[in-house]
């Protein structure tokens, strides 16, 4: 994506030259984007997210005029709850939720300033705003006796998982995921951002045409998915006839650094089982590493993917996820303990 390994920051963004390092963005790493140039338009038309979750909600915050737009999938087995990356949606997580929802609850929502989510302040992107956002509506949609919940976020949405989860304010909290976002890379990435998202594709004559560049020199490499996800991060411009992004990146620069800074530290004080996905093989910082090495996480490399995991991979994210609740027994209500409760799933 750029000379340093940017696993945190390809918000929106790939395809920029890769350095010399390792990383899961360069070139050797990154797998072929699928052929496009052959098929007419309605190959990349819009799906609707109703094929993928069972329901669309808003969620109003009392005492505020924050309204949020969450998608769920399932009814039984406990609450995976999903937050995307910056300038994404929700509906990031459509095809792996397909995958997780006969067997967990899937909860996904538009963050502030993106999707279909409307707030006082749409540009307020800081970490704290952004941390506050998520607990209030776990908070407006189960009160104070939440089921299980495993908290799932990618890229900036893995930096607010974590700051919710360091809060300890949600009951019934049991795992925490983390998708292709480690700070050392990110804070060295971060003097590239401005110059990676001047570089992406600005304006589109229709939905149809954001979704090819999406899959032809975006950050997807599977058309279904864009075909979902893309159009939520888009708006339509009156004045220039033509379709811009939903979220404007770029004017978010002065929050860039807390979304990262003591990322590390925060994800292996979180008391809870921990489990980070990366795109490749990209380092871990110092800390990270200690932390791998003492066993307080577990990693998991997917290969053949690019910077959007679930999105991309979503069978095997989706597995992963499962996994992760069946090795460590979350139940619907917790971890459920062999001979005392039957365990879920059985």
């Amino acid at each position: 994506m750029e000379p340093a390994p940017l696993s945190s920051l390809q918000e929106e963004v790939e395809g920029e030259p890769a350095g010399e390092d390792s990383s899961a963005f360069s070139a050797a790493a990154v797998p072929p984007r699928p052929a496009t140039h052959s098929h007419a338009l309605h190959k990349y038309a819009p799906l609707d997210w109703s094929a993928y979750f069972d329901e669309e909600r808003r969620v109003v915050i009392p005492g505020t005029d924050d309204i949020f737009n969450v998608y769920t999938a399932g009814s039984e087995g406990p609450v995976v709850f999903c937050l995307h990356g910056g300038g994404y949606s929700g509906l990031s997580f459509a095809l792996a939720a397909r995958q997780m929802k006969d067997k967990a609850r899937v909860v996904s929502m538009d963050l502030r300033g993106h999707g279909k989510s409307t707030t006082s302040n749409d540009s307020d992107l800081s970490i704290e705003t952004l941390t506050n956002d998520v607990i209030a509506v776990i908070r407006a949609m189960y009160g104070d006796s939440p089921p299980a919940i495993i908290l799932v976020g990618h890229s900036m949405g893995g930096s607010v998982a974590v700051h919710v989860a360091a809060r300890r304010e949600i009951r019934n909290l049991h795992g925490l995921v983390v998708i292709d976002v480690v700070e050392g890379t990110a804070m060295a990435s971060l003097v590239h951002m401005q110059k990676i998202l001047s570089n992406r594709a600005q304006h589109f004559p229709s939905i149809e045409k954001a979704i090819e560049w999406s899959v032809k020199g975006g950050p997807l490499r599977n058309i279904e998915s864009a075909r979902v996800s893309i159009p939520s991060t888009l708006k339509y411009d009156e004045s220039r006839e033509c379709y811009m992004y939903r979220t404007p990146l770029e004017q978010t620069e002065k929050y860039w650094k807390g979304w990262y800074e003591g990322l590390s530290d925060k994800f292996l004080s979180c008391p809870v089982q921990k489990i980070l996905l990366l795109a490749g093989t990209d380092r871990l910082d110092r800390a990270l590493t200690i932390g791998q090495m003492q066993g307080k996480f577990q990693m998991v490399v997917v290969r053949h993917t690019g910077h959007a995991i679930q999105e991309d991979v979503p069978e095997e994210f989706a597995s992963h996820i499962l996994n992760f609740i069946s090795r460590n027994k979350i139940g619907p209500n917790g971890v459920e303990i062999p001979g005392l409760i039957k365990k879920w799933g059985h």
